[in-house]
Parts: structure tokens; sequence; C-alpha cells
């Protein structure tokens, strides 16, 4: 693991520069475990706890937020597990090490046929898929109150959608997440799903809330990051005296306390998301239905997570000076790619909102749980 780690920090500049992970590195993630994570045991997959799966894409994005972001969708089997089981079964027919990535948003009107839906559209940020496996899109009924009105995702392989490359962006670049087009497929009912609807899966971590489990897979990668930036100032700190005159980084007292004010908030950061993660997954298995207030408290640990990873990187990369306005500096890479993982919609502002109403007790915004 720790030469994937190593690979991955050799190779992230090129990876930015490709705008994508290349399918021969995904190879390489899937060898990890990666793209099993969250397959059903049942078609072989590992069946991995919540806080594994996210303590393993927060160590690789220490390497690489990009990369980091792109094997969090290591965890796209859970919302997957609402498809037919027959579907599944197909799914996982030939390994299952899948990588599904989707270009969601925004819904797109489709046409309800016989036996499924005839999908056109364009969808953005469609993060991973010049390596997926299979891609969805996210599609609604054409005519208001037509029958299966709610919004689904319908999947469908590679060859049925254009992958549109306009991903040039500030941070994250590595992502991939392009625009998806799709023109008058046919997708079969079996091949569509609501996000974050029922499983028909019954094992543990199909029980554990779909829409919070992805905005927490997200959230994550800042704390990787945090950790990276932290790191690159230590490394710093016992360097050459600055141009000016100044002294080293570690023989600032300012310098001293912000690095401390740091590791204290990401080691907070930490044990919140881990801790409120861990009670939920035992209140699950021990049986207990997932209550508002559990949804709740895991999308306030995503966001928390990903605000203070980006306090953090903010922070140090204002300690290194001038050293860092450089564009080959890695606290570039950091500051960008921080940046861009609160951007989020799953990880806005808003979600605080939707905490603090269901902590007060009045109904939070809709689709909050």
């Amino acid at each position: 693991m720790a030469q994937v780690f190593s690979e991955i920090r050799e190779r992230r500049d090129e990876f930015g520069r490709l705008r994508h992970v290349p399918k021969e590195f995904i190879t390489r993630l899937k060898k990890l475990g990666v793209f099993r994570a969250a397959t059903p045991a049942c078609f072989g997959g590992s069946g991995l706890a919540p806080t594994a799966f996210l303590q393993l894409v927060e160590k690789i994005s220490e390497a690489d937020g990009s990369v980091g972001w792109i094997a969090s969708f290591g965890s796209a089997s859970v919302y997957l597990a609402a498809l037919p089981k027959s579907t599944q079964a197909k799914l996982y027919a030939d390994s299952p090490d899948l990588v599904f990535a989707g270009g969601l948003f925004p819904i797109q009107p489709a046409t309800q046929v016989e036996g499924g839906w005839t999908v056109s559209g364009t969808w953005k940020f469609a993060s991973g898929c010049k390596g997926a496996d299979m891609l969805g899109v996210g599609i609604g009924a054409a005519v208001p109150g037509q029958a299966g009105s709610k919004p689904r995702t319908a999947v469908l392989p590679p060859s049925q959608v254009e992958i549109v490359d306009n991903w040039d962006v500030m941070g994250l670049a590595g992502t991939g997440s392009h625009d998806l087009r799709v023109t008058q497929q046919f997708v079969a009912d079996e091949w569509t799903f609501i996000r974050g609807g029922v499983p028909t899966i019954d094992e543990p971590l199909y029980r554990y809330p779909t829409i919070a489990y992805a905005a927490q897979v997200l959230g994550v990668v800042n704390l990787g990051i945090a950790r990276a930036a932290i790191d690159e100032i230590a490394n710093m700190a016992g360097g050459r005296v600055a141009i000016t005159g100044a002294p080293k980084l570690a023989d600032r007292s300012y310098v001293r306390i912000e690095v401390a004010k740091a590791e204290a908030l990401l080691r907070s950061a930490r044990a919140f998301l881990y801790d409120a993660t861990d009670e939920v997954w035992q209140s699950i298995l021990a049986g207990n239905p997932v209550t508002p207030e559990q949804v709740s408290l895991l999308r306030l640990t995503a966001v928390e997570v990903a605000r203070a990873g980006n306090q953090i990187v903010q922070s140090m990369f204002g300690l290194a000076g001038t050293t860092a306005i450089y564009s080959s500096h890695p606290l570039q890479r950091y500051l960008r790619d921080a940046a861009v993982v609160k951007q989020h919609a799953f990880l806005g502002e808003g979600i605080y909102d939707g905490a603090g109403a269901v902590a007060l007790g009045v109904p939070p915004m809709p689709g909050f749980l």
C-alpha cells in the first residue's frame, strides 16, 4: 500500500495535466480494494465498515486530493444497492471491483416508454467518468405527474454515453469531472433506481444513510489534504533563513502557535467524524433503525471536516509566505484542492442550517434527511 501512495505523489502532477486519473492507475486502486469496499458481500464485496473506508480515502487524499476524490466513489455501491438484486447480479458478474461514476445533476426530463425510459441530456460533474465501468445520469419524468416521476438515476455502459471533455478548473483537476451527454438511449426500468432509495440488499452497510455517506466520503478528502499541508510546513520549518533575514519558520512563535492550533483542529474534526460514524454504525449492527437525528449528525460531520480541512490549509499556506506563491509549490495544490472540496453542494453552509433545524426540532430544508 505504501508503494501505491508513493506512486500517487510522484504522478499527481501528471494526473492534473491529464485532467483525469488514467484507467491503468484505477486498476491499481482496484487492487487496493477501494472499489469492492461497498460491493455487497453476496457479490464478492468486502462490506467494509464506513470508518475503515473513510480512513482509506483520507490516507489516499494525503497523497493527492484528486485521487482521494476518485477513490471516494468506491462507496457508490451503497446507492447502487437500490437497483433490483437481479440487476446487481449482472452488474458484478465479472468482478466485484466495479467503478461507477455519475453526472447526476441537473435532473433531465426523460420519456417513460414501455419497459423503461428514453434518456437524453447533458449532466455536469461526472468525477472519474473516464475510468468508470458504468455511468449514471439523473432523470425525471418528462410529464409532471407521470408515473415514476420521482427523480431517478439511469445506469448505462460507457459506450452509450459521450464524455464532454470540459473539466478546466482551479483545483481537483485530476478528478476528470467532465460533463456527460446522452442522446436518445433506451434504459430499461431495472437499470434505474431512486438515489437514496430502499436497498434490495439486506446487509448492514446498506442500512447506513446513503446521502450522508456520499457527503462524508467527499468531506474526508479535506482531512487528508490538511494533514499533507501541516506536514509540508513541518518539513519547511527547519530550512533556510528567509531572504529578508527573518528567522527560520520553526524559530517564529506565531508559526509554532498556528501549527499547534491546526493540529488540534485537525484531530478534533477527525474525532468528531469517526466517533459519530462509529456510533451510528454500532447502532445499525445492533439492529436499530437509523433516526433523523443520526442522519443529521452524519451530514454535520461531513460539512465540518470539509470546513476544518480547508481552514487548516489556508492557515498553512499563509505561514509559508512568498515561498508558496510559486505554482510548483505543494501548498498551491493543497490550497486549490481543499477550496474545491468545500464548494461541493453536499458540503455547503446550508448543511449547518439543516443540522441546526433538526437539533431545535423544526423542519429542515427539503432533501436534508
